[in-house]
């Protein structure tokens, strides 16, 4: 039982991790945790110099269909490539990505600004994800069961995402916080979101301008089209994690892992080992596929990927299955 500290520097409630459980059987030693938790600069930077590569390639891609209908597809894989920089800023928030700490900052600051996704909310957020991971009206980050198909398409399309996120800048720059807000946000860390929140409108409304008035697009066609474009994807990863699982504490079951094909394990810098980042999220994503083998038996897996994971929540849908969130209010 460990104990969390909460954005307002209180202790949290106590909280179990099972980790503890498989250190105990036997299936992960300290020392073996301790080897996993070590944190190297080397690997983020070889896999941001192929993604630095494959960015160079898809828009050499848009650029060569600039004037046919081909431009849309080439956008599309673009976007794919730019909404996966949400992977590593998710790393750079845990400060795993590199070994060297203001690097973290760096890059997770250049991820925020580039997919629209201001890292200092994102962090208070994102920490009480981890705190009360699955447990409704405490995870800020929990996506509920959708309850019609047409709502899981709705959510897919990314539509709601972005009203909620541009609304959500937007009444930040004003200096206001609403409900949800405030259960992750005290006084104290207000004025820093309120900051960031206008600093970036204001770096968003001069490249608009600078492009409105000088007749240059190049943001538009390499950036924000592709960003919007491909966005459903990231939504359609998003919804793998614990979207059908059970609403509880256990992150035995509350967690999905995806086996995935390594393209897709590449651009998500792991990250589709997420139930074993659950459990010990100071392991760098470098050293999660090794996690992975020792928690085997540990973690919910999901051996046929993200398509086996969205038939699962599908077949929840429609009734085919029990539904995780009424399985978990009769447990």
């Amino acid at each position: 039982i460990v104990h969390l500290i909460t954005t307002e520097g209180f202790l949290a409630h106590p909280v179990r991790t099972p980790i503890t459980q498989a250190m105990n059987d036997g299936a992960l030693t300290r020392r073996e945790l301790k080897a996993l938790m070590i944190r190297s600069d080397k690997p983020a930077f070889w896999r941001l110099f192929a993604i630095a590569l494959l960015l160079v390639l898809t828009s050499s891609l848009i650029w060569l269909a600039y004037s046919s209908l081909w431009i849309i597809p080439t956008m599309f894989f673009h976007g794919i490539v730019i909404v996966h920089f949400f992977s590593l800023q998710h790393e750079c928030v845990h400060y795993t990505a590199f070994k060297t700490r203001w690097l973290n900052d760096l890059i997770r600051n250049i991820c925020g600004f580039a997919i629209i996704l201001p890292h200092q909310h994102f962090r208070y957020e994102h920490c009480d994800h981890h705190t009360y991971t699955q447990l409704k009206g405490q995870d800020p980050e929990l996506i509920e069961l959708p309850i019609s198909l047409w709502k899981y398409l709705w959510y897919i399309s990314s539509i709601p995402y972005w009203s909620n996120k541009l609304s959500q800048i937007l009444r930040h720059a004003i200096g206001r916080l609403n409900v949800d807000d405030r259960t992750f946000i005290s006084k104290y860390e207000a004025p820093v979101i309120f900051r960031e929140a206008r600093s970036l409108l204001v770096i968003y409304c001069l490249i608009f301008l600078f492009c409105l008035t000088t007749s240059w697009y190049i943001p538009l066609w390499f950036w924000v089209l592709p960003l919007f474009i491909g966005e459903p994807v990231m939504r359609f990863i998003r919804l793998t994690e614990h979207v059908g699982r059970p609403n509880v504490d256990d992150m035995t079951v509350n967690t999905r892992t995806s086996l995935v094909s390594w393209p897709a394990q590449f651009l998500a810098w792991n990250m589709n080992y997420h139930a074993e980042h659950h459990y010990a999220a100071s392991v760098p994503f470098h050293a999660l596929p090794a996690l992975h083998k020792k928690l085997c038996g540990y973690v919910y897996v999901e051996k046929r990927g993200y398509l086996g994971a969205h038939s699962d929540i599908i077949n929840q849908l429609m009734g085919r299955k029990p539904r995780s969130d009424t399985t978990a209010a009769k447990t």
